[in-house]
Formats: structure tokens, sequence, C-alpha cells
């Protein structure tokens, strides 16, 4: 799943180690996810949100593959 968390958290000028204190994971959790190696739970993925003052449908970028279920 593609992000904009690396994007997002440089423009407030935060390193990741500022960011992960913030909403209180490590650092190597914010790079994972800002890679994408790993997906946030729901409840991160809302503290993101809540952090950017942003949907997390603006952060997360969820791509869907294959045909719609309903065809």
């Amino acid at each position: 799943m593609e992000n904009k968390v690396e994007e997002l958290r440089k423009n407030k000028g935060l390193s990741q180690e500022e960011f992960a204190k913030k909403i209180r994971v490590s650092r190597q959790t914010v790079s994972s996810i800002e890679t994408g190696k790993y997906n946030p739970s729901l409840e991160l993925a809302f503290s993101i949100a809540d952090f950017f003052d942003r949907s997390i449908e603006e952060i997360f970028i969820h791509e869907r593959s294959g045909k719609n279920e309903e065809e």
C-alpha cells in the first residue's frame, strides 16, 4: 500500500524519530510504514491521520487488484 506519510512528515519539518515519539511508536515503525514494508493497524492509521488533520484515504492509497467482486 502506498502512502504519503514521509511527504507529510517532512512538510512538518519532523525527523522520523520526532514523528515516532508524537504518535507513540518506534522510529523503525515509521521507517517501515514510509517504505511500504509495514501496513499500520487501523488504530495507528487513525492516529497518523489525526496527527496530520487528514482522512486516512488522503494518506494511505489502496489500489484494488483485479475486478470488482460484484462483476
